[in-house]
Formats: C-alpha cells, sequence, structure tokens
C-alpha cells in the first residue's frame, strides 16, 4: 500500500473484469454466529491486551524505498492523531515508539518490493534466517506488537507465508506475524491469471487460514469512497460483504480481524474523507466486532485530501481523523471485552441481501431523520449485537446514511429495566432517552448496555 503500488493497490478489479459478488460463497448471514468456535489448532494467541484497541495509521514512515524519509509530522503527530499502533517502522524508531506510548508494527524497509516480500523466492533456511533478523533487531523492545510480512498474497504465496509465520511464533511468541488480505473484488481464477488465485473469496479466506494459520485476519476494502460516498449501491455492496465474510470466517476460527479502510482520495473521481465517511467506516467495523481498524493512508504520496499532505502538512482530514480515533480509543477497548453474536440491519437494506432484524436483542430500530414528519426520509441502521463473559448484552447501532444525521429509537426482544449508553469521549454510561430518541449523525454510532 505505497505509492508505487498506488495502482495494483486501488483500482477495483471488477472495474476490468466485470467481478461482482460471486467471489463469495453463499448467502450473506450475521445472525447465526453465537460465539467462535474455538482457535484453530496451532494458533497461538496473539498478545495483544484487551485495553489496546489496534488503530494503525497503513504507511511506511520513511517510505518503503529509497529515498527515505524522516517526516515533520512523524511518530508524535501519530500519537496525537489518536493512533495506538505506529506502522511501519525500523528498529531505529522503537525507542520513540515507547516513549509515546505507541506499540507498533516493524519492518525492514529493502529490495525492489519490500511490501511484497521475497518469501516465494527463499528456501525455507533463508526464511527462518531473515525472520531472526527481524526479530534480533527489535531487541526486545516492548513497543513491537509485531512484523510485517506482506500486503496482499495471492494463494500461490501461501506455503512460504506459512513458514514465515511459523518462524515469527518460534523466535516472538506473542508477537504478530502481519500479513494483510485482497478484499473480494481482486479478481478470482487459476493462480497464475488473477489476484486471489481461488475460485471464490470464501475459498481464498478459508485457505489462508488453514495453510498460513495466522494469529489475525486483516484485509482492505476502500468501497465506501469507490461507491462515491455508498451512492453506488452495487459497490457499496462489496463494502458490506466483505465485512460480513471476513468476520464469519474469523469467528469460524477463532481469530480476531482488523479491517483496512481509506483516510485519503483513493482516485481522483472519488469522494474524499469527510468526518461522516471516517465514522461509518470505524463505527461499521466495531459494529461487525472488528478488533482493529487502520487507516490508508497517512502520508499523501500519489493520493490525495490525506492527512498528511504532499509538503509534510496536517490537513483538515488529520483533523477529521483524530476525532474518530479518539473514539475508537474509547469504544474499542469495550468492545474487545465483548463477543459479537449478531450483525443486523433495519429494512429496506442500504443493498441487497443483508441479514434483517429482528435479531437475538433487538426487535426494531425506529430511524427518523426528521421526528417532526417535515422530511419522511428514514435512514439504514446498522445493528451489532453483543455478550460480555458475565452474560450481560450489549447492542452497537449505527447510522448508514453519510447525509442526514438521525433520530433512533431502540425496540429490544426482551423488556429491561434500563439502557445506558457509553460515551466515546470517556466511557462513562449515560441513560438512553428512550422517550425522545437518541440522535446519531451521519456515519455516527453508539454503544449501549442492556440493563
Amino acid at each position: 500500500m505505497n505509492d508505487a503500488t498506488s495502482v495494483r493497490r486501488a483500482v477495483p478489479a471488477f472495474w476490468a473484469v466485470g467481478v461482482l459478488l460471486v467471489g463469495i460463497g453463499g448467502a450473506l448471514r450475521a445472525d447465526d454466529a453465537s460465539a467462535p468456535s474455538g482457535a484453530a489448532p496451532d494458533v497461538p494467541s496473539l498478545a495483544c491486551p484487551a485495553e489496546l484497541f489496534p488503530i494503525l495509521p497503513w504507511d511506511a514512515l520513511h517510505k518503503w524505498k529509497e529515498p527515505h524519509q524522516n517526516p515533520e509530522n512523524g511518530l508524535p503527530s501519530i500519537a496525537e492523531c489518536g493512533f495506538t499502533l505506529a506502522g511501519f517502522v525500523t528498529p531505529e524508531d522503537l525507542p520513540l515508539c515507547e516513549k509515546l506510548g505507541l506499540r507498533a508494527i516493524m519492518a525492514l524497509p529493502r529490495g525492489d518490493q519490500p511490501w511484497a516480500g521475497p518469501w516465494t523466492k527463499l528456501t525455507d533456511d533463508q526464511i527462518d534466517q531473515r525472520v531472526q533478523e527481524i526479530v534480533k533487531r527489535s531487541a526486545g523492545s516492548p513497543a513491537v506488537l509485531g512484523y510485517y510480512i506482506m500486503d496482499e498474497p495471492g494463494a500461490p504465496a501461501f506455503p512460504a507465508l506459512a513458514k514465515a509465520v511459523a518462524a515469527v511464533k518460534k523466535y516472538a511468541p506473542g508477537k504478530l506475524a502481519y500479513i494483510n488480505l485482497f478484499p473480494s473484488y481482486a479478481t478470482v481464477g487459476a493462480p497464475d491469471k488473477s489476484q486471489l488465485g481461488t475460485a471464490t473469496y470464501t475459498e481464498y479466506l478459508e485457505r489462508f487460514v488453514a495453510e498460513v494459520k495466522p494469529q489475525l485476519l486483516s484485509y482492505d476494502n476502500y468501497m465506501v469512497q469507490y461507491s462515491d460516498d455508498l451512492q453506488d449501491a452495487a459497490r457499496a455492496a462489496f463494502y458490506y460483504a466483505d465485512l460480513l465474510e471476513v468476520r464469519r470466517v474469523a469467528q469460524e476460527h477463532g481469530l480476531p480481524f482488523w479491517n483496512i479502510v481509506s483516510s485519503n482520495q483513493i482516485r481522483k473521481p472519488t469522494t474524499i474523507p469527510s468526518p461522516a465517511n471516517l465514522a461509518f467506516q470505524a463505527y461499521t467495523t466495531l459494529a461487525a466486532g472488528g478488533r482493529g481498524v487502520s487507516w490508508y493512508k497517512y502520508y499523501q504520496g500519489g493520493y490525495a485530501y490525506a492527512p498528511i499532505d504532499a509538503k509534510g502538512k496536517k490537513t483538515e482530514t488529520w483533523q477529521y481523523l483524530q476525532v474518530v480515533n479518539r473514539q475508537l480509543q474509547t469504544l474499542g477497548p469495550i468492545v474487545n471485552r465483548l463477543t459479537s453474536t449478531g450483525v443486523f440491519f433495519t429494512s429496506p437494506t442500504p443493498v441487497e441481501k443483508l441479514p434483517i432484524l429482528p435479531g437475538r436483542l433487538v426487535e426494531q430500530v425506529e430511524s427518523k431523520a426528521s421526528p417532526r414528519g417535515i422530511i419522511e426520509a428514514k435512514p439504514p441502521i446498522m445493528v451489532g449485537e453483543f455478550r460480555d463473559e458475565h452474560g450481560g448484552e450489549y447492542v452497537m447501532l449505527v447510522n448508514l446514511s453519510l447525509e442526514r444525521s438521525t433520530n433512533v429509537k431502540l425496540v429490544t426482544v426482551e423488556p429491561h429495566d434500563a439502557k445506558h449508553v457509553f460515551s466515546a469521549v470517556d466511557g462513562r454510561l449515560v441513560p438512553l432517552d428512550e422517550q425522545n430518541g437518541h440522535w446519531l449523525l451521519a456515519g455516527q454510532g453508539m454503544l449501549i448496555r442492556l440493563d
């Protein structure tokens, strides 16, 4: 995901080949996942404390290739913007990460395609030695959450990546071997003629888990902006489909998942980052039970409207992103302690084939852009249902409109003595106003505890 790969990373394959949702096997379902079925064999848990919700700027701090940069707005600005994880840093950056309280994913920029990695060209011994070198150079820094391995591999790379992941588990137990996957709109088909190298997206995800044995699933999807802020329903459908399918596979194998979304203008004709679409990408990830959010990208490079512009200065996007990241810092650790038990949508759904209410907890959500009836707009709502380890029940509601605020009233399946909303500012609980409803800004969400 660097400037040299912007075309490869950013252009949806379906623009060229007309692929739609055929890459995902089966109907979209998110109403039957009561709890993870247990971790897959030989998948040591990632040492990521519940109080840490990973928020990552998907960028190489010093650029991937020479001439490397030492940006004016470097690690201190990343911490100030509300990120909890720095990426992708060199060993020399780790002391400052420790000082700033940032965890980090470490990488060694070198070679013609350092973002891809040479893994498929290395022997088993060379893979082992390369991982040893990366781990050794981190010098046991407590800032290191994990090590960058590869971005967007096709299935033919899985055998080599399995060896790299195994080596990280061997030499740095509890650390992450970081690999990010394609979205479903990458091309499918024969290994030598497609990006995924599989017949479907589901096969791609399942094979990755079975063959590579990762500690988490990370994928990217920029369809919020490619769809012109969800106005193109066919393209917007990819965003929802991938979110639900990655969630399903992650839960099936007892793995957390991270979502990489856009914080820049992904292409000149597309919409730009806004408070609404940034919040939408963050809150829909939380509502699906995501355990991390990555923003592509932090430094402008070959894009536009990034948090840091071409002259190295902060932009309006930086300010918008800081607000959203701070909310993720507050609510993310709370969601980390919950189990996602279902995802539903109000009817009519924003795109076809999404699971519709009622759920296990929520019967219906009344959504009105104008409770006084000045207009009849009823923005769609995404509903995430959760349970804590003591059996407590929680609900997250997300306003899926990027154009209108909406007033929501929650109707639960069973009566509850009280309902409280977690403040996205400091996490305090405030009573839900059930008589007058609760207002959600465009793209905004809220987490509710059912008492």
